[in-house]
């Protein structure tokens, strides 16, 4: 059969066997077979879809209607299919917190630190407040601090000793009649001017109260018999009493003395002048001025006899004005005598290798890492110190807050332009002028090195803390190069950037 449209059809060439049969029922009726057989085509392939959706779609069917299928689903001895097994996922990652984003700083000193006055530089600068680093050149190397030790020396005296500590030089009987002993209890600012008159040590002890003291005494327990020798003890400090490593003319110059338990005035030729020579022979000058009191008798070298009894003693001031008597005019004899009375008090001797055990030892009370650190005096003025300028920056942070009894330390640092040390004619002049009056800070000078260290209170209204040192190869002028990177510090503030 050919289609030539819906609608006619052409005669079969072949006769009919059955024209009256269903074969001549579809031959009549061709059009309506063929929609007829369509139709029935759509509805068997419209059932065979749903019967997929059923078997692929989840049905809900009432309790009845699942007895039912149970009753007529077909046995079957397959076991049934095993329960999954639930699971726990591992827990996603989860960020840290978020790091805040720093501040952008753009106020640079780089352009500072190229100056060739400094020789070998480091510096470190810290926001007080936070303890932010702000500005960072090799700081963490140890190294030479020159007169800046000095703060680790009284920070260690005000841990070990306290504030209230004071040194006691005494006369004791001698175990000879007629015999005295002046014992030294290690004051080198005891004085042998006349009472009424200051030295440069304010407020220290007086030898004419002392012999005055001891020669009553003396008189009522042993009456008619004369004083007439007195034995000089100095035994309280031992070992050397000057470093190896110090230039000699520290001495000559009026810069150092002779480390001894007993001497007066710092050993000072002048007691009134802060930079007056020193003798050889401290003891001796001591001796001398004392034995004046009772006629000129002759003194000899010895120690107290054990147990003998106290006819007189003085005291000096106590470690809290010490500290400053040491900071303000970076005093060398007396950073010495704070060093050896905190080794003592610590029980590490009395010598200057007991200072290198004993000033580490006592600076561990504030909490601050002092692996590195080597303390071979208690002034500074040796090469052989080393320090990291980042342990003086975590120094100052709690000098800046006064923790403990370090507020002795911020009332003792030199003021630019204004006291001690920082007011030298050659100190914050010039472009650096504006500086004067906001930085708190300990200078360091000898041959190998200058270096600087302490507190700005800086032109923002911010509070920083640093450390500068200059060394190898320098001169004096080093301190115009430090005073300006200071400065620099202290017109940026927070601000301050580190490249």
């Amino acid at each position: 059969m050919r289609e030539t449209s819906d609608d006619t059809t052409e005669p079969s060439s072949e006769p009919s066997t059955n024209p009256r049969g269903i074969g001549a029922f579809f031959a009549r009726h061709r059009t309506a077979w063929l929609i007829t057989a369509a139709a029935a085509g759509f509805a068997l392939i419209g059932s065979g879809a749903v019967a997929v959706g059923a078997a692929t779609s989840p049905v809900v069917t009432s309790s009845a209607q699942t007895a039912e299928v149970q009753e007529v689903a077909p046995s079957t001895s397959a076991s049934p299919a095993p329960t999954p097994t639930a699971t726990t996922p591992p827990p996603r990652p989860v960020p840290a917190d978020a790091v805040p984003a720093s501040k952008l700083r753009t106020c640079s000193v780089q352009g500072l630190t190229t100056d060739p006055r400094f020789g070998n530089m480091q510096a470190q600068a810290l926001n007080a407040d936070t303890g932010e680093v702000l500005f960072d050149r090799d700081a963490g190397t140890p190294n030479r601090t020159a007169s800046v030790l000095k703060l680790l020396t009284t920070s260690a005296a005000l841990a070990a000793l306290g504030p209230d500590y004071r040194a006691t030089t005494r006369v004791v009987q001698g175990s000879e009649p007629g015999t005295i002993v002046l014992v030294g209890g290690g004051d080198v600012t005891l004085t042998r001017l006349p009472t009424g008159q200051e030295s440069i040590y304010k407020g220290a002890a007086h030898l004419d109260d002392l012999a005055a003291r001891a020669k009553a005494a003396y008189e009522a327990s042993n009456p008619g018999v004369p004083i007439t020798k007195i034995v000089l003890d100095a035994s309280y400090f031992g070992g050397d009493g000057w470093q190896p490593s110090w230039e000699t003319s520290e001495r000559w110059n009026g810069w150092m003395s002779i480390i001894t338990a007993l001497q007066v005035d710092g050993d000072r030729d002048n007691p009134v002048l802060q930079d007056s020579p020193r003798s050889t022979d401290p003891v001796a000058r001591a001796g001398t001025a004392f034995a004046s009191y009772f006629g000129g008798v002759p003194t000899v070298v010895g120690t107290a006899p054990v147990g003998a009894a106290e006819l007189a003693q003085v005291q000096s001031q106590p470690v809290s004005v010490l500290v400053k008597q040491t900071l303000v005019p970076s005093d060398n004899s007396v950073a010495e005598m704070l060093g050896r009375l905190t080794a003592i008090k610590l029980g590490a001797g009395n010598t200057f290798d007991a200072i290198r055990q004993a000033t580490p030892q006592a600076l561990q009370a504030y909490g601050i890492d002092v692996s590195g650190i080597v303390t071979v005096d208690g002034s500074g003025l040796s090469d052989n110190n080393a320090v990291p300028p980042t342990y003086l920056t975590q120094l100052m942070l709690k000098i800046n807050k006064r923790e403990g009894n370090l507020g002795n330390i911020y009332d003792g640092l030199p003021v630019a332009g204004r006291s001690g040390t920082l007011s030298f004619s050659d100190r914050f002049n010039g472009g650096n002028t504006v500086a004067r009056g906001h930085i708190f800070a300990k200078t360091g000078s000898i041959k190998t090195g200058y270096t600087l260290s302490g507190i700005v209170k800086a032109k923002d209204g911010s509070t920083l803390v640093f450390a500068i040192f200059a060394l190898g190869k320098v001169s004096a002028t080093a301190r115009q190069a430090i005073d300006t990177l200071a400065t620099g510090f202290y017109n940026c503030g927070n601000n301050l950037s580190n490249n």
